[in-house]
């Protein structure tokens, strides 16, 4: 029922997804009459239609709900009863392009946090130049942060890429104002050498082009920056899309130039189309939670679906009960900060 959009692009999603995935179910939660009527409208085939059940809610949490109100005042609302769906193995993932910050406030208090997890994280990946993605967070679930949960956000990341993108030993960047170890300030330093300490593998820190260059599998960092990233780093490739398409259009000759470069500029905006990328994933939780963009269209949430359904499919929460068990703080050495400090003015000097 979330999103910009509600029913007319998480429907036709829904039964796209089910059309590519055969061997998967959609449980959708809602107000019962009008996703009936949605769902009738699309007259999927008996083979899809099958393989989907309504599940009725009482209410809505709006786009400008606080987190207080929709956790305390919302008990039947379609999000919260979607998540409890997960609590209670109705399924194996939740789905949503509501109000980011209801859905992990909910998320947490139905589900919890797993042990060893401090906080949730909202981590989505990003495409680079090497022609993958980099997965990076946090992206705005925590703007405050420590050491100790960076450390657990890298090993979120890494047990993330493991089993979304396959890669037996993911690579994990620490996003800071330098690559040198003396540079950042003291949460990311210590972040720094507890991430040497861990079982990961840690590539050291990065820089903000890295992101895009493809540096390392994994970007850890705080909500704060992470978010202020994400931000910038869409609104950078829509001003792009924007200027390519005025100079193509500013006149005649330009529009010929464009015509001919057609088959170059759509494969450009391919392989920029954020929409390929959609859905964050909440990692921390005891259960899987995905949040889709909220302007996404059907294309778009689709992959949000895919997305939840291959975290499911390849034992996601179970990877990172492992990666953060090999990191509990007991069996990590925690620097101390004042030698840290002296360190880098020692190296400074």
């Amino acid at each position: 029922m979330g999103g910009d959009h509600g029913l007319p692009t998480t429907i036709p999603a829904a039964l796209n997804f089910l059309g590519h995935s055969p061997s998967h179910r959609v449980l959708l939660v809602g107000l019962e009459p009008q996703v009936s009527q949605a769902l009738e409208a699309k007259n999927p085939p008996a083979s899809i239609r099958s393989r989907i059940e309504i599940l009725a809610a009482e209410e809505v949490v709006l786009m400008d709900d606080p987190p207080a109100v929709a956790l305390r005042n919302k008990r039947r609302s379609s999000m919260r009863m979607a998540i409890e769906a997960v609590k209670d193995g109705r399924a194996q993932a939740a789905v949503s392009a509501g109000n980011t910050g209801a859905l992990m406030a909910i998320a947490r208090y139905v589900l919890k946090t797993m042990e060893g997890i401090d906080r949730p994280a909202i981590a989505t990946a990003m495409p680079n130049q090497a022609g993958g993605v980099t997965t990076m967070l946090d992206l705005g679930a925590n703007v405050d942060c420590n050491a100790d949960h960076l450390l657990q956000f890298a090993s979120m990341g890494a047990a993330l890429v493991s089993v979304i993108h396959g890669k037996s030993n993911p690579s994990v960047g620490l996003l800071n104002i330098g690559e040198e170890v003396i540079k950042g300030n003291d949460t990311v330093k210590m972040a720094g050498e507890l991430l040497r300490a861990s079982h990961l593998n840690f590539y050291g820190n990065v820089e903000g082009n890295d992101i895009f260059k493809g540096t390392t599998d994994v970007v850890v960092c705080d909500g704060f920056v992470g978010n202020v990233a994400l931000k910038t780093s869409e609104g950078l490739a829509q001003m792009l899309r924007s200027f390519i398409k005025d100079e193509f259009t500013r006149n005649a000759w330009t529009k010929i130039l464009g015509f001919l470069a057609m088959p170059v500029l759509k494969q450009f905006s391919k392989r920029v189309d954020h929409r390929r990328y959609n859905g964050a994933s909440l990692l921390g939780l005891r259960g899987i939670v995905i949040k889709s963009h909220g302007s996404a269209d059907a294309f778009a949430f689709e992959h949000a679906l895919q997305r939840a359904a291959d975290a499911a499919t390849h034992g996601l929460n179970e990877k990172i009960a492992q990666a953060i068990a090999l990191d509990r703080p007991e069996s990590i050495h925690h620097p101390d900060l004042k030698s840290l400090s002296t360190e880098a003015s020692e190296d400074m000097g």
